[in-house]
């Protein structure tokens, strides 16, 4: 069945969510870091783009050891972006304009800052200790088991003062909270609880799916690639139980929406999460039509992106998350990801059609979807010119491991580390063609790509025919359009080597979306049955598409590059 209800309960099925990262969003200041206040200035410019929903991340205390998802105090604004005056503002004025806010929460780790650690490390009788993973040294006084920090290393730190190890699956400095305390997920309830109080919306969750761990915490034998230690604590045995917990206390009596970030996830526990009978989440966030240009699942090594093996992830969680009564969050860039027009497209000769076609091609799809600061105008992976220029921990460490630890030169983990950083998204957002962009009148905490006086807000507003335009057209179809919403996914190209083409059907229209991928021109045939079954005979317009002449819907279609076409089919003309 089709996860159709579009009721009151489900209000972000309409939706658009757009994702700040407020570090490189909008200086107010002249420090040089963006602000809550930038964010609030800029609110007209995202309601005239037409976002439903601003999905802010973290702005709580933190040392920023990873920007901001080490948080020391989850109460309290960090002084970096503001104070809680500007962040009641943003959320007034947000009100004012009917659009809606989600806020990041962080609680697989805190930061080590954190009172609850400082507290916990203090003693191994401290009634905080058990608030975080603690465990004796191995026999040989090592650490406790294999597991590896998705930032590379063991996942252990050992502290001295205890003469125990605690756990680290990400920076040495983020200690994975114990969930198997009942007093740690209250204290989690609470705090979101506080946060929804004043007025919140929705939550996005981090890494949620990983708060469960295997409580014998045995070594992995490797014989699940890549053999890290995740198959024990993804997905684990009681996370279900938890984010329900959760739902019952806070997310369902306040009608939130909600997403979880789920690492390493299958499709299985997706559905469950997000079906509405299991009373978690609203959506789930995958990523394994992220990991297409990973050789044999390694981020730090390069090759060019299986084109098949994202079609087919695609439609594989397309039809199980209809099946299942799940929903997708739709999205191919992001804070943690290169930006997806310098991946799986041309960021160059055809950056305007490129930008244009991956997006009809996402938003074509059921799902709510998500837009990344900078993505509606096409900015690109920056232009990195020397490692210094690098401010993410893991790139950084990641740079040299990889000629530690995998015999890389120099210049081949640079070349790796440029184009796998996630600091390609995280470069300040582009307003104008004035110094720095506009994004500040001091000095940017991360460059600026040189690129950007003709890549820009105010150039893209001048343009009817821009990127920004596009987006804005595909946002306000999924308003109007309910075959958008409601409609069951069919693949529709057969494995084609340049093509991707689905449609989504509910009965009444069918939606006919085809992008090709490719800088050449290219054919692409509907088969006999679907061209019979959906299209012969009808009449059918042209929704949205990127390039100047406006094709008829023919069998046989012939594609420039980069060309991406919407239709819609009625079936009872």
């Amino acid at each position: 069945m089709s996860s159709t209800d579009t009721t009151s309960s489900s209000w972000w099925k309409t939706s658009t969510v757009y994702q700040v990262y407020p570090k490189s969003f909008n200086d107010t200041t002249g420090t040089g870091t963006g602000d809550i206040r930038g964010l609030t200035e800029k609110l007209d410019y995202l309601q005239h783009l037409g976002i439903d929903i601003v999905w802010l991340q973290p702005v709580y205390v933190s040392p920023q050891h990873d920007n901001g998802y080490d948080v020391a105090d989850y109460y309290k604004i960090n002084p970096d972006y503001g104070t809680m005056e500007d962040f009641d503002e943003l959320l007034k004025g947000l009100k004012a304009r009917d659009m809606k806010l989600m806020i990041d929460i962080v609680v697989n780790h805190s930061s080590t800052d954190h009172e609850w650690f400082q507290q916990s490390r203090s003693s191994k009788d401290n009634p905080y200790r058990d608030y975080y993973i603690w465990k004796d040294p191995a026999p040989d006084g090592g650490v406790p088991n294999n597991w590896q920090s998705k930032f590379g290393g063991p996942a252990w730190q050992y502290d001295e003062h205890t003469g125990q190890y605690f756990l680290t699956l990400f920076d040495k400095t983020q200690a994975d909270l114990n969930w198997e305390n009942e007093q740690v997920r209250k204290a989690v309830r609470d705090m979101i609880k506080f946060w929804a109080d004043k007025g919140v919306d929705g939550f996005r969750m981090d890494v949620i799916n990983l708060i469960s761990k295997d409580q014998r915490f045995p070594n992995d034998d490797g014989s699940v690639p890549p053999g890290d230690g995740r198959k024990f604590y993804t997905d684990g045995p009681r996370v279900h139980e938890y984010i329900t917990e959760m739902y019952e206390e806070v997310f369902g009596p306040y009608n939130m929406v909600t997403v979880g970030e789920m690492s390493s996830t299958t499709l299985e526990h997706c559905i469950q999460y997000s079906n509405p009978n299991s009373r978690e989440f609203s959506m789930t966030f995958n990523f394994h039509h992220l990991k297409v240009d990973y050789p044999n699942g390694q981020k730090w090594e390069l090759m060019p992106y299986d084109f098949e093996a994202m079609k087919q992830l695609f439609s594989d969680w397309q039809t199980g998350m209809q099946a299942g009564g799940g929903w997708n969050a739709l999205f191919l860039n992001n804070h943690d990801q290169p930006r997806a027009l310098s991946r799986f497209a041309d960021d160059g000769d055809y950056r305007a059609e490129s930008a244009k076609m991956l997006a009809t091609t996402i938003h074509g799809m059921q799902g709510t979807p998500y837009v990344y600061q900078g993505e509606e105008i096409g900015m690109p992976n920056p232009v990195w010119n020397d490692v210094s220029e690098f401010r993410d921990i893991e790139s950084t460490n990641m740079y040299r491991l990889l000629q530690e630890e995998r015999g890389k030169t120099a210049e081949e983990a640079f070349e790796i580390v440029k184009q796998r950083s996630r600091d390609n998204s995280r470069t300040p957002m582009q307003w104008d063609a004035s110094e720095n962009a506009g994004f500040t009148t001091g000095t940017p905490w991360i460059k600026v790509d040189e690129r950007y006086p003709s890549i820009h807000v105010a150039e893209q507003l001048a343009n009817p025919d821009s990127i920004y335009y596009h987006y804005r057209k595909l946002i306000a179809l999924r308003k109007q359009v309910p075959v958008l919403i409601d409609g069951l996914y069919e693949r529709l190209d057969d494995a084609h080597p340049e093509v991707f083409a689905y449609a989504r059907t509910n009965g009444i229209d069918t939606l006919i979306v085809v992008s090709n991928f490719s800088q050449r021109s290219t054919n692409f045939t509907f088969s006999d049955a679907i061209w019979k079954e959906h299209i012969a005979g009808k009449s059918h317009e042209l929704l949205i598409g990127n390039t100047e002449e406006v094709p008829d819907l023919q069998q046989e279609l012939p594609l420039s590059p980069y060309a991406s076409y919407m239709w819609l089919v009625p079936q009872k003309n």
